[in-house]
């Protein structure tokens, strides 16, 4: 691994770290109580040891393959799934996944259940309902909790991605999430991407999956 070049990369994290901490702050939330997962997709193994090397302990990734190729080089890390995720592909990840950030079926809970038991997981609820978009609507993530429950794994919130919009529409999506977090009594709303995450701040996002602000844009890294 190029010594120089990661020494590099960390640093350039460490200082857009400090400034989302900020950001974080200045929307009413904790620096300190909200989790930052570094998303890597599309970003160099290198990329992904810099975050490590920053502080950040955990990564999250959008597709199975970029997880696995990844994990057996960052032993530390707690690996997220954050993206639509094929049940057939959970028994091959299921040694690395720390958290299953987008369940949003029966079937995916019990293919966990059954190759990862005790596992955390989120249920990822839908602003709305869009061909190619993960996510259920409230009552089926209602289910899910309870599924869960049932089946073993650790229900500890719920996860949402907003659709597009003015800031207030945006915080709106967020909001319903949050109200329904607390009606499940579950702890955990990750909520807020690079382009939204202050909003989802200000709304009672206490997880964040940032990509682009924080580990900069994956074409601009060398190699």
């Amino acid at each position: 691994m190029d010594q120089p070049e990661l020494s590099r990369r960390a640093a350039e994290v460490r200082t857009r770290l400090a400034h989302i901490r900020g950001q974080v702050a200045d929307a009413g939330g904790d620096p300190d109580r909200t989790e930052i997962v570094a998303v890597t997709k599309g970003r160099d193994r290198l990329t992904a040891a810099a975050a490590v090397a920053a502080g950040l302990c955990d990564l999250g990734e959008n597709y199975a393959q970029e997880l696995l190729d990844k994990a057996p080089g960052l032993a530390t890390v707690r690996w997220h799934f954050i993206g639509n995720l094929q049940s057939n592909k959970v028994r091959r990840l299921a040694p690395h996944v720390e958290l299953w950030q987008s369940v949003d079926r029966p079937r995916l809970l019990r293919e966990i259940a059954r190759h990862s038991p005790g596992a955390g997981i989120l249920v990822q609820v839908a602003a709305r309902a869009e061909p190619g978009r993960g996510g259920c609507d409230p009552a089926t993530a209602r289910r899910l909790v309870a599924e869960a429950a049932d089946l073993g794994l650790h229900p500890a919130g719920l996860m949402s991605m907003a659709l597009p919009g003015p800031p207030e529409a945006v915080r709106r999506q967020f909001r319903q999430v949050r109200s329904l977090a607390d009606e499940l009594d579950l702890p955990v709303r990750s909520m807020g991407t690079s382009g939204d995450f202050t909003l989802a701040v200000a709304e009672g996002a206490n997880l964040l999956r940032l990509g682009r602000v924080l580990l900069g844009d994956p074409a601009a890294a060398p190699g």
